[in-house]
């Protein structure tokens, strides 16, 4: 089925978009120390969650669109196993700036920048918590 069709059945109306990302974290503050200091995201907030009050942090990016949320979890703990299930992207406006800096950080590279056609360059990396997120420079239109 083609987007229109799914437009005029009404398919794409259930979702209107994707509003966080949750990163679960047996120590989110590790986590969110690793994404503030070595990739640079900008903390917009901490907040407690549950009956222990566990903390959580939240990151807002500026196209407004989708947030960052690290937050704790009673079932998951250690590092990631399966890495490659599911990663993140952050948009940038200079990738090789960018991948730069986290190189220059010691954040661990998965791949290294590479071009993807009618896209634009990608470069992978891990986290503290063997999570993996892209840095993505995407085609100007």
């Amino acid at each position: 089925m083609d987007l229109n069709t799914l437009k005029r059945k009404g398919g794409l109306n259930m979702v209107r978009g994707i509003e966080s990302i949750n990163l679960n974290s047996a120590n989110t503050k590790k986590l969110a120390d690793f994404y503030i200091k070595q990739v640079g995201l900008k903390l917009t907030d901490e907040f407690y969650m549950g009956e222990d009050e566990a903390v959580g942090y939240y990151f807002e990016f500026a196209t407004g669109s989708t947030s960052l949320m690290i937050v704790p979890h009673s079932k998951v703990t250690g590092k990631n196993k399966n890495p490659e299930r599911i990663f993140f992207n952050l948009e940038v406006d200079d990738i090789k700036k960018e991948v730069a800096k986290l190189k220059k950080a010691k954040v661990k590279v998965i791949a290294d920048t590479y071009h993807i056609e009618s896209y634009g360059w990608v470069a992978t990396f891990e986290d503290v918590d063997g999570n993996y997120f892209q840095l993505v420079q995407v085609r100007e239109n």
